[in-house]
């Protein structure tokens, strides 16, 4: 049985063993509202950081473990229904905020992309091993700093290296245990689901 079941599995993210066979559009839609959902939850998990604008929240881990257990396609969806609901003026960015004036806007664009970037390597096998899980969340943060820190310079007149210094540095310890958390419980449903199989 286990081995009929890995065809199945091979290019499949969690998303995908879900039991949808002829819902699988309500299925989707559901997932992408979910994911969408959960970010802007995780984002009102937030610690204030002294002397930057940005603060520490669960949104990031969120955006990454969406991208990887939905994949590509719906993790994108998600976080741009999160980005574009939360510029409508729904308060569900960090720290119950909204709208397009945010200095760490750019950091939800940044999620958008590493949460379809991220569901690409995951469809690729990126979540099925610890050390493949390290690479691909560090991935994932990278293109999160990569379009945060910029924009967070653009929107607040600050120099590259004061960005560098308010909105990546005091991040990189919660990034790691982020990274480890996922390193552990990506795989580790992986495991699960195919002793089941």
């Amino acid at each position: 049985m286990s081995t009929a079941a890995a065809p199945v599995r091979s290019g499949a993210v969690l998303a995908d063993l879900l039991p949808a066979a002829r819902h699988r559009y309500a299925v989707d839609a559901a997932l992408v509202l979910g994911g969408a959902a959960l970010t802007g939850i995780a984002a009102q998990i937030a610690v204030p950081v002294p002397g930057s604008p940005v603060p520490v929240t669960g949104q990031t881990f969120a955006a990454l473990l969406i991208g990887t257990a939905l994949g590509a396609r719906r993790g994108f969806l998600s976080l741009a229904l999160y980005a574009l609901v939360g510029m409508a003026g729904m308060p569900w960015f960090a720290e119950a905020s909204s709208g397009w004036s945010m200095p760490s806007l750019g950091y939800v664009f940044g999620m958008l992309l590493a949460a379809t970037v991220v569901g690409a390597l995951a469809r690729r096998g990126g979540d099925r091993s610890v050390l493949r899980t390290a690479g691909t969340m560090v991935l994932g943060s990278a293109i999160i700093y990569a379009i945060g820190v910029p924009y967070l310079a653009l929107s607040t007149g600050m120099s590259l290296s004061a960005a560098v210094a308010a909105g990546l540095t005091p991040f990189l310890i919660g990034d790691a245990l982020k990274a480890a958390l996922a390193m552990g419980l990506l795989p580790t449903t992986w495991k699960l689901l195919d002793r089941r199989g």
